[in-house]
């Protein structure tokens, strides 16, 4: 049988029409969709949702270019220590050497976050005969950069298939999940595998080996390669400047720890109109007004020195959207069109309260000095709540203004 009878058939009308949805998302993936509508009044534009996701990928490259670089530096002055005169524009820092070790760590979960991912995907399209969805495509570059760089392959795979079955494929897919589907893999990781998401050696490649090593008795030293929010949740100071964090120069999960590249990704989506800039702004706003409450509470001598949760209540209130994972958070997890509010009132107040929680977490649970996570999956609830309220006060509003106007 030729090509063109082959492609007949798996176009529905023989026996290989099983294989439609497979070939349908390789053909659209290469070519642009040639479908249109029929019938009513339509909205006709350019993009679909593989354009859609494009633009939300473009921006990450750059984030994961650098951080093929940060794996390496972080690595190289965790054994040989940090030298004066290391900044963005350094040799010490862009060099190949860097690229490479982070490459070889970052290639092998890009790949299982990819083959896992979307290999589910076409089984259950396959199997329920419908349409491959492309959500993936965000949430498998997403995956890799929010985990350690040491993370398992196993364990990454069996987080991903958790993630995409359990968190999108039995809500019905694409565009019915009610959970970020790459937080819900990362959900899954921090509750099963604690060990490997927390601590002082999982931020820094090699160190959890290297301190097998000198447990075991080797002659070696010991790499730490604690976060700033680790350290501060300990009530340690931390040595790096405001630029270092600025720029991302610290350890970190594999994507989150350069905020400047992190901003002009955010900017791009807000220029594409793929991001809401209400949902950024507002939780931008969110955690300044709780780092600002925190900072208000230590001087007005309310809390001591001696209590455990001192240090990071006395953080200077900006200085939050520079550590940890918040900013990534913000630009590329609550503004998800899907399972985000989706009324411009609710974008606001969803925004706002991941912010806000975000902080507070943070701050009150020193085992888990992050809170971005679990403020975005908390607010992914909460959010269909916010938009029925925000439409349910509208038609109140409409109609004692019918009524005003009958009288």
């Amino acid at each position: 049988m030729g090509l063109k009878e082959k492609l007949h058939n798996i176009k529905g009308k023989g026996k290989d029409k099983k294989w439609l949805s497979a070939f349908s998302a390789f053909h659209t993936f290469v070519y642009t969709p040639n479908e249109t509508t029929h019938s009513g009044s339509h909205i006709r534009g350019a993009d679909d949702l593989k354009r859609l996701m494009t633009n939300v990928l473009i921006p990450l490259i750059p984030i994961l270019i650098f951080a093929m670089f940060n794996v390496g530096f972080q690595q190289n002055i965790a054994i040989n220590g940090y030298q004066e005169g290391m900044t963005f524009f350094s040799g010490e820092f862009w060099n190949f050497d860097n690229f490479l070790i982070g490459a070889i760590k970052l290639v092998p979960l890009l790949a299982v976050s990819y083959i896992v991912g979307l290999g589910i995907e076409v089984l259950f399209a396959t199997i329920n005969n419908h349409e491959v969805e492309e959500g993936y495509f965000v949430s498998g570059m997403l995956v890799p950069l929010i985990i350690p760089i040491d993370t398992p392959l196993w364990m990454l795979a069996v987080a991903v298939a958790f993630g995409v079955v359990i968190g999108k494929e039995v809500f019905g897919g694409t565009g019915m999940n009610i959970l970020n589907p790459a937080l819900t893999i990362r959900a899954f990781l921090f509750f099963a595998y604690p060990t490997w998401m927390s601590g002082d050696k999982v931020w820094v490649t090699g160190a959890v080996e290297r301190t097998k090593e000198i447990t075991a008795g080797a002659n070696l030293d010991a790499i730490s390669g604690e976060t700033i929010l680790g350290s501060l949740a300990q009530g340690k100071e931390f040595a790096y400047s405001t630029w270092d964090m600025f720029f991302g120069f610290i350890p970190g999960s594999i994507g989150e720890t350069s905020t400047f590249l992190i901003l002009l990704g955010g900017l791009y989506l807000i220029f594409t109109k793929v991001g809401s800039w209400r949902i950024m702004l507002s939780a931008v706003i969110g955690a300044l007004v709780m780092g600002l409450i925190f900072n208000g509470v230590v001087d007005a001598g309310l809390i001591t020195e001696s209590n455990k949760f001192y240090t990071l209540m006395n953080t200077v209130y900006w200085h939050h959207l520079l550590l940890g994972g918040l900013a990534f958070a913000i630009v590329f997890m609550a503004t998800d069109p899907v399972t985000a509010s989706q009324t411009n009132k609710g974008k606001w107040i969803y925004g706002f309260l991941i912010g806000f929680i975000s902080i507070m977490i943070r701050v009150f649970n020193p085992a888990y000095p992050e809170g971005a996570m679990l403020a975005i999956l908390l607010m992914n609830v909460f959010a269909p709540t916010i938009d029925h309220y925000i439409v349910r006060a509208n038609v109140n509003k409409r109609q004692k203004r019918l009524k005003t106007k009958t009288l």
